[in-house]
């Protein structure tokens, strides 16, 4: 499986999730992550990071599939 770090954001209380970014390589992948969140509405850290643990493994099985690739490189001149 792919070697893959996460970075994850500040908590957005109005959507109640998390940006995450997730690293491969040169692969950079980034996506919101539903937070885990206390009765009392705040986020509970420990929890959020154990679900991006989890999204981490689908985005890992994705980057080796094929599924979720590096964005091409736009050779100079060729953009409209």
């Amino acid at each position: 499986m792919t070697e893959l770090t996460s970075s994850i954001g500040r908590f957005n209380a109005k959507t109640g999730t998390v940006p995450v970014t997730f690293t491969a390589g040169d692969i950079v992948h980034r996506r919101d992550v539903r937070a885990v969140v206390t009765a009392a509405g705040k986020c509970d850290r420990k929890k959020t990071a154990e679900r991006v643990a989890e999204v981490a493994r689908g985005v890992a099985a994705k980057i080796d599939l094929g599924v979720i690739i590096a964005p091409p490189v736009e050779e100079e001149g060729t953009a409209e």
